[in-house]
This record gives C-alpha cells, sequence and structure tokens, in this order.
C-alpha cells in the first residue's frame, strides 16, 4: 500500500500524465492546484483500484503482467501499451464470488441474500441495483456515526459494481453522494473524477459535479477549470443544454459580464436542442457590447474598410459608422444563426430517435441500431472529425454491449491515419471491460492491430488471455498458430499446435480434431510437405470417429492432391473410412458423398459410374434403401447446413456453389475448413 505522501504525488503526476495522452480521447484529467485529499481517501481509493485490477484481469503467464493500475477511463487506458515491450492485460467482465463483499457482520438476512444472489449472479444488474440500495439502507440509513464495517462494505458494493458497469452515471453521483455525507467533500471529489474518467461524456454527471464544485469550493478558478474540462468533453452533445446552463450559472454568479458573453459566443456556434434559447440572450447582450467584441477581428478589419472606401473624401461620424457596422453584424450574426438551426435540424432527424441516449443492460432494439448506423453515416459525410469522434464516443456507451460499433469505430479511427494511440485506446476499453470475453471477435482484432504495429507480444498475450478462459476457442488458436508462423516461422507454429493438441488437459476431442486439421495443412501448404500431412491424419483417424472437420478436411486434403489414379485410390481409402469407420451425422455424409461423386465424374473412368450410382441410391433413396445411415444423427450438433443446401442434398445435387464453404465456422464451435 502507498504512503499518504505517496499517493498524493502519484496522482498528481497522473493528473499530468492523463492530460498528455487522453487528449486524444476528448478527455482530460486534472486535479487542479488546489488539489487535496485525506489520507484515509488515499488509502480507501488505492485499495478500491486494486480490488478492481485483480477482479478484471485475466490470468496470464508471469511474464505478461504489469505493474499499476489499470483504470476504467478512456483517459488512463490510451497509453497501457505505449511502450511496445509491455505485454497485454485483457480484461474480463467476470469477478470471482470470493472477492464479494463480506457481510458476514450483519444480522440482516435479506442484504446477506442478496450479496448471495449478486455471487451467484453477478451480471445481473437488478441484483446489484438492490444489493445498492440494501447496504445504503443499513443501520436505518448510513451516517457518519454508523459503524465502520457497514461503512467499508457499502463502499465495496459501490466499487465493484462501478467496476463491472461504469457507464451507470447515476451510480457515480449516487456514490459521491455517499462519500459526502459520510467523509466529506474531498472523498467526494474522487468518486466524481472516477466517474467521469469512466464516463466522460455524460453530461448528467459533468453537470452534477460541477453543481457539487460550486457549492463545495470558493476557489473560482478551480470550479472554472472543472466546467472547461467538461465543456471540452460533452460541450458538443445535442442535449447539452444542462450543462451550460451550470457554466452560465457560475459565471452569473461571479457576476462576470465579459465571461458571460464570451462563453454565449462560444455556445452560439454549436448546433444544440436549445440554441435558439442561447441566440436571443447572445442578441439581447450584443445590443451592450463593443463592435469589436462581435465578429473576429479580420472580419471587422474587412467592413471597416468597405465602410470607408464606400464613402470616400465624405467624412462620416463615427455614430453613423457604427450604425452601419452593427447593421453588418446583425446580419452576420443571423447568418450564423441560419446555419446553426440548419446543423441542428439535420441532427434532429437522428437525435429524435434516440430513444436511450445511456448505457443500460437491456439490448436495443433493431430500429435504435439501425438508427445509430445511419447517425454515423450522416456525420461521416459531413467529414468534421470532432464531431465524428463524439458521436462515435456517445455511440459506444448507449451501445457498449455490440462489437459491431466498437470494430467500427476502431476502424474508422485507423483510417484518419497516425491514430495509433486512438485505436489502441478503443480497442483496449471494448476488450477490457464492455464486450465479454466469450465475444472474442473484438480481441482478436485487437491482437491483428497490435502486430500490425509491431507489438506482436502483446499479440500473443491476448490470444493466451483468451484461451485461458476458452481452450476450446478455435477461431483463437488458429489466429495464434498463424502469429507463431508469422513471428517466429513455421516451425514454431507446428510446435505450438502439437503442444496444444497432446499436451492440453481442458480441450475437447472435437477441438482436437480440429487442430490436427490445421497441422496437418500447414505441413501440407506451407512446408509442401503432402507426404507428411497425409501421416498426421493416419496417426489420428482413429481418435476422431465423429469429428467433422477432421474427415472433411482430409477428404478434401486428398482432393486437392496432383490428379493420379494413385490420387483417386487415396480419395475412395478417406471415403470409405468415412462410411463405414465415422458416427457422422447423415447430412455430413450426404454432402461429402456428393462431392465425392463430382470428383468422381470429372476423375474416375466408366467402371466408377456403376458404383457411384450405388451410393447414389443409397444415400439418395428412399429411408428403406439407406440401410448404412440407419442409426446416425440427422446433423452434427457443431455443424446446421443452409435451407438451400439441404434441398439441394435431398434432392442427390450438389454444387460448388451450394456445397457450403468450410470457412469460417470457428464462432459456432467448428473450424475453418478448406
Amino acid at each position: 500500500m502507498l504512503c499518504y505522501s505517496r499517493l498524493v504525488n502519484r496522482l498528481k503526476a497522473l493528473s499530468r500524465k492523463w492530460n498528455r495522452v487522453a487528449k486524444t480521447a476528448g478527455i482530460r484529467f486534472r486535479l487542479g492546484p488546489r488539489f487535496k485529499v485525506s489520507r484515509q481517501t488515499c488509502l480507501r481509493w488505492t485499495a478500491a483500484s486494486c480490488t478492481f485490477r485483480q477482479s478484471h484481469l485475466l490470468t496470464l503467464p508471469s511474464s505478461a503482467r504489469l505493474s499499476g493500475n489499470v483504470r476504467h477511463s478512456a483517459a488512463a487506458n490510451t497509453d497501457t501499451f505505449a511502450n511496445k515491450d509491455h505485454h497485454a492485460r485483457i480484461a474480463r467482465r467476470a469477478m470471482p464470488a470470493a472477492e464479494m463483499v463480506d457481510f458476514s457482520f450483519s444480522d440482516d438476512r435479506e442484504l446477506q441474500q442478496l450479496s448471495a444472489q449478486v455471487a451467484a449472479d453477478p451480471e445481473s444488474f437488478e441484483h446489484w441495483d438492490k444489493l445498492v440500495q440494501a447496504a445504503e439502507a443499513q443501520e436505518g440509513g448510513l451516517t457518519r456515526n454508523s459503524s465502520p464495517q457497514a461503512i467499508a462494505a457499502t463502499r465495496n458494493v459501490y466499487d465493484l459494481f462501478l467496476a463491472r458497469f461504469p457507464l451507470f452515471f447515476g451510480y457515480w453521483k449516487k456514490y459521491a453522494d455517499f462519500e459526502f455525507t459520510i467523509a466529506g467533500t474531498e472523498a467526494a471529489e474522487m468518486v466524481y473524477e472516477r466517474g467521469v474518467a469512466s464516463i466522460g461524456i455524460s453530461v448528467d454527471l459533468w453537470a452534477n459535479y460541477c453543481s457539487f464544485k460550486t457549492e463545495t469550493s470558493h476557489v473560482s478558478d478551480v470550479i472554472r477549470d472543472l466546467f472547461e474540462r467538461g465543456a471540452e468533453c460533452v460541450g458538443l452533445d445535442f442535449q447539452a443544454h444542462p450543462f451550460w446552463d451550470k457554466y452560465l450559472e457560475f459565471e452569473e454568479r461571479m457576476d462576470d459580464h465579459d465571461r458571460i458573453f464570451q462563453l454565449l459566443s462560444r455556445i452560439i456556434r454549436i448546433p444544440l436542442h436549445q440554441y435558439s434559447r442561447y441566440f436571443e440572450r447572445y442578441r439581447n447582450l450584443a445590443a451592450s457590447r463593443s463592435i469589436f467584441e462581435l465578429a473576429p477581428p479580420d472580419v471587422i478589419t474587412k467592413w471597416k474598410e468597405e465602410i470607408h472606401g464606400q464613402i470616400g473624401a465624405k467624412y462620416k461620424s463615427d455614430a453613423d459608422f457604427e450604425t452601419e457596422m452593427r447593421k453588418r453584424l446583425d446580419t452576420y450574426h443571423m447568418d450564423m444563426f441560419h446555419h446553426v438551426q440548419a446543423e441542428t435540424s439535420k441532427r434532429w432527424t437522428y437525435e429524435q430517435e434516440v430513444k436511450r441516449p445511456y448505457y443500460h443492460v437491456p439490448d436495443l432494439d433493431d430500429a435504435q441500431l439501425a438508427n445509430w448506423r445511419k447517425y454515423l453515416d450522416f456525420e461521416e459525410a459531413e467529414g468534421d472529425y470532432t464531431r465524428i469522434k463524439f458521436l462515435y464516443e456517445r455511440c459506444v456507451v448507449t451501445a457498449a454491449n455490440y462489437d459491431e460499433f466498437w470494430f467500427r469505430y476502431a476502424r474508422w479511427m485507423q483510417a484518419q491515419g497516425d491514430k495509433v494511440m486512438e485505436v489502441r485506446n478503443i480497442y483496449q476499453r471494448a476488450s477490457c471491460l464492455y464486450v465479454p470475453i466469450t465475444r472474442p471477435a473484438i480481441r482478436l482484432q485487437y491482437a491483428r492491430f497490435e502486430e500490425s504495429v509491431g507489438n506482436a507480444a502483446i499479440a500473443i498475450d491476448i490470444h493466451e488471455a483468451i484461451l485461458s478462459i476458452l481452450p476450446n476457442h478455435l477461431e483463437t488458436i488458429a489466429h495464434l498458430a498463424e502469429t507463431h508462423r508469422r513471428q517466429h516461422g513455421v516451425e514454431t507454429a507446428i510446435s505450438f499446435l502439437e503442444k496444444y493438441i497432446n499436451g492440453h488437459e481442458n480441450i475437447t476431442a472435437y477441438t482436437r480434431g480440429a487442430l490436427v486439421t490445421r497441422l496437418a495443412r500447414l505441413v501440407w501448404q506451407i512446408n509442401g510437405q503432402p507426404a507428411e500431412a497425409r501421416k498426421i491424419y493416419q496417426k489420428y483417424y482413429t481418435e476422431f470417429p465423429d469429428c467433422r472437420p477432421f474427415w472433411v478436411n482430409w477428404f478434401f486434403f486428398e482432393t486437392k492432391q496432383t490428379p493420379s489414379p494413385q490420387q483417386q485410390e487415396r480419395v475412395k481409402y478417406v471415403y470409405d473410412l468415412i462410411r463405414q469407420k465415422t458416427t457422422l451425422s447423415t447430412a455430413t455424409l450426404k454432402e461429402v458423398t456428393n462431392y465425392f461423386s463430382i470428383f468422381m465424374e470429372e476423375f474416375g473412368d466408366g467402371a466408377d459410374m456403376k458404383e457411384l450410382e450405388k451410393i447414389d441410391v443409397e444415400v439418395n433413396g428412399p429411408a428403406s434403401v439407406q440401410k448404412w445411415l440407419a442409426g446416425r444423427e440427422i446433423s452434427d450438433p457443431n455443424h446446421e447446413s443452409s435451407a438451400d443446401t439441404r434441398t439441394a442434398l435431398d434432392n442427390g445435387l450438389i454444387s460448388a456453389e451450394i456445397f457450403p464453404s468450410f470457412f469460417g465456422e470457428a464462432s459456432r464451435q467448428s473450424f475453418a475448413q478448406y
């Protein structure tokens, strides 16, 4: 545990560091010149951060562990892997029951029951919500005088809940209110800082934080600095008026009319839901402001020259000059108003369809998802980088659980050029916080990205992190093998697959069979040794009587060899093994049989046709003549044929177009096929 003074210094150092790296994420973290924090708050915050780290990191090889904390924020995630020698840390949304809150000190059975429910189902938001409410209700409502155990347990509930669901802005406010009641201003401020680091685009959270700051601080520069941070994070939000109203209200309390006018000058240029209200206020104030404050200096200079040029040698009073200038300024402002009005109207088409602008656990309906896609298309067509990026940030909060938007955001950012840190930021947030590891596609894409920028060690660790949770995920195993091949050569990839096939305790026979085909494929296609690849199939075939990928790949391996009488015999040999030695389903046997027929029609001789007709009757005839198909499953549990394929098979027809490709089935626990 860090001592108090070291922790304060560390937090201030992080503030400076996060400001540098977080500019690309549109978030700033600054503690301010008068930042103070109590010893107790520092130690507790550090403990909570450590709890988050332990509960959210996968178990990796010792070489993959890094020192320091993983922070659930866009800003903090930006430079985690800035050094290419660092290894990856991939987080998962799973928390061991052993790390749940201990309520053994309490006699409240309901509280203990709720805690047990959360431990049993940590993904249930409803259980967490009830536990938070019950924890705060201990002892008739927690106060400064409540028992230390109850206070500590409630803090732990909040910490664990918000580590799992960091996008629930309302709970950050509730947590801050709780800390303000229990421990005071500094503790509440730390919670707010953690909150805006987790969900920096929340208008409500920033408005609440800034309101809290105006009520608890008497240093106007510190408060104004916080408002500026908020403006940078949420000022472009279509519904940002609660925040801007708070900012204007603060400046009114300071009785600083110059700052009020400057602030309004910024706001009226932003397409907002309530843009006209701000514009009216601006126009009212503009009537009493100097003309030199009402337009950019270059515009004022240009108009001044035009006005003097029009009158020639004729003298005109200063009053006449100002009258002419104000007419032009009025036109200038109305043009600005109409431009903002048009921009607002264009966005209103999409904004009015955003029914849930915040994160929640239930799925978004199809209309909402379609609207986000169209809205992103619109902003991308408009071409304003800042607005596009901000809309993506909004989207990946509302739709945080949807891979497609994380993929889209990362690819859009990558297309902007020289945005390595920003792209990494996106992949890390998706992988470490929001998309469950049971859907590893975004992590695999993240690994490809890291390898593409020269961080092969990180890419390998990402794969290993996935496999520590999903040891049978074939696509991940295949990707890792190919990564080893690209980085260290084919022999390393072969060695990896051999060890995984023969030395891994937690993989199924189906997975082993599929991996054998990957091993044979490397030996055949990369090393150019078809005879050695055939030996691999022959070595293992008795172990996998029901592994579709193994047999289908072996069959196609033989069909891809150089045409010759020996090749035809090998194809027939494998086909006979499939018929006689396997327990593959009827659907798979029909597929292979019909493809075997195509092969023999193309490469066989006249004597083969009699055998093919016999096979056709046995495979595609009525059930009464399908004797060797009796007792088999209709379809393989790990594979489903399409409706078109099944129709074709039922009629004894198959073609290269209808026969399903054996690639791309990894997501269904199948394997990449030939």
